[in-house]
């Protein structure tokens, strides 16, 4: 299996520094800095690439889980809501908010919601984050 990797340059104090973070496939690579994290500054930072791992993980986990079942999904569209928060003298992810919407054909709401459920206990990432509370709202369309 493939290794992934991803990297990061931070120059300067906390609140005046400036980094970049990229990744090793290339296809992205963007600044980050105490505002674009903190507040509402422009640039990206870790807690945002955390939800786009685990939205595309989710959303590819659960067209396969819904395959497995005999019900292979059209779309799977899935948005990870990452919350940061003061704890301890320093900061924390507190939780993940994922909510998923997916087009599947001949599927009951009932199997739907348990295989979106057995998608969030076993797809890799959330799998990785399991110190962190993750929330599920699952709907069909």
């Amino acid at each position: 299996m493939a290794t992934r990797t991803g990297a990061a340059v931070w120059e300067g104090t906390l609140k005046e520094g400036k980094g970049t973070m990229k990744l090793g496939s290339g296809a992205f690579e963007g600044p980050y800095s105490f505002l674009s994290r903190f507040e509402s500054g422009k640039g990206t930072n870790p807690e945002e690439l955390i939800g786009a791992a685990e939205a595309g993980c989710f959303s590819m986990a659960l067209a396969f889980n819904l395959e497995k079942a005999g019900h292979p999904a059209k779309r799977v569209s899935t948005t990870a809501t990452v919350k940061l928060e003061p704890a301890d003298g320093g900061f924390k992810i507190t939780s993940i908010d994922l909510k998923t919407e997916a087009d599947v054909p001949g599927i009951n709401e009932t199997k739907f919601k348990d295989q979106a459920e057995l998608t969030k206990k076993t797809c890799p990432v959330s799998v990785a984050l399991a110190g962190t509370q993750i929330n599920l709202e699952a709907k069909l369309v």
